[in-house]
């Protein structure tokens, strides 16, 4: 049966991670060569191309499996470490790369990570992109977890559901005066400036349509920062949809008004490498008490 050597797939992850076959063999203490001689022997173990190289380097889809099965040995031998005694070095950390969107991020994903690192000797690499695309992440073997909208478990993962974001469309009364003065009706909304985070963001897009208004009439500003975003709107550049953690102080004070229509529930899940491992699931045990219980509360 053949085996691979973990050290050629460590590498192989390493350069994905770095970029660069360069910036791998600093990482990894070797020389660019050594790095290129075991890209190709492994390439030769397998039989297949495993790495692309391009600026950066990509994997093939033969190189995807084993970047997974580097980082699942790696999480392993952490834990294998660990419960021997001999994994207690403060200087040795291991890395943990997670996927999030950006509205988690900037609202309650952090306060997990933090009451995590204060207990076990990791470091977070956290990757953001919109929810409906973080699953790919995990398909790709780039993130041990990941929060996403994704309800069918990723193969190889398991799921926990954590709840949803409630999003509403809010605008400043400035705004409202200047754009909205006879209300949302789709002539308004569809010379309105609205805020988009991305060119992937669709839920002011599904908002519209309820109007009848085609998501790509009005006018758009993009802002693919989460807390940006959110400032772009109670500056008056746009109208927005924004999470209660967001606007609910706000709405408060007057600064942002509510401009009726549906609110858009964003159901979330929590998706992880479906390994018996006690780092990991400590890491998923924080994360979802934390998810549960913010989101419950963003839906009242």
């Amino acid at each position: 049966m053949m085996r691979i050597p973990f050290d050629l797939a460590e590498t192989l992850a390493t350069v994905i991670d770095e970029g660069t076959l360069d910036a791998a063999a600093r990482r990894l203490y070797v020389t660019p060569s050594a790095v290129s001689q075991r890209i190709k022997a492994l390439e030769e173990l397998v039989g297949r191309t495993v790495l692309v190289r391009t600026k950066p380097a990509r994997p093939t889809e033969a190189g995807v499996a084993i970047i997974r099965l580097a980082r699942q040995t790696a999480l392993l031998e952490h834990d294998t470490l660990a419960e021997l005694g001999a994994g207690e070095d403060p200087n040795v950390r291991t890395s943990i790369p997670l996927a999030v969107n950006a509205d988690s991020l900037a609202t309650w994903f952090l306060e997990p990570l933090a009451r995590l690192a204060e207990r076990h000797p990791v470091v977070f690499e956290l990757h953001r992109d919109d929810q409906d695309f973080t699953a790919a992440l995990l398909e790709s073997g780039t993130v041990m977890g990941a929060v996403t909208s994704r309800e069918a478990p990723v193969a190889g993962c398991r799921v926990s559901a954590l709840g949803a974001m409630r999003y509403e469309a809010v605008a400043t009364p400035a705004y409202v005066a200047r754009w909205l003065p006879e209300g949302t009706d789709a002539a308004a909304l569809a010379a309105a400036p609205v805020i988009d985070f991305d060119r992937r963001d669709d839920l002011q897009r599904r908002w519209l349509s309820a109007f009848g208004v085609g998501g790509d009439a009005p006018p758009r500003h993009f802002v693919p920062a989460s807390s940006d975003f959110a400032s772009a709107t109670m500056l008056g550049l746009g109208w927005a949809l924004l999470p209660g953690f967001q606007s609910d102080e706000a709405l408060a004070r007057g600064d942002l008004v509510r401009l009726g229509g549906a609110v858009i529930d964003v159901p979330l899940y929590w998706q992880q490498w479906n390994l018996r491992s006690p780092l990991l699931d400590a890491i998923a045990e924080e994360i979802v008490t934390e998810g549960r219980r913010v989101l419950a509360v963003s839906r009242r």
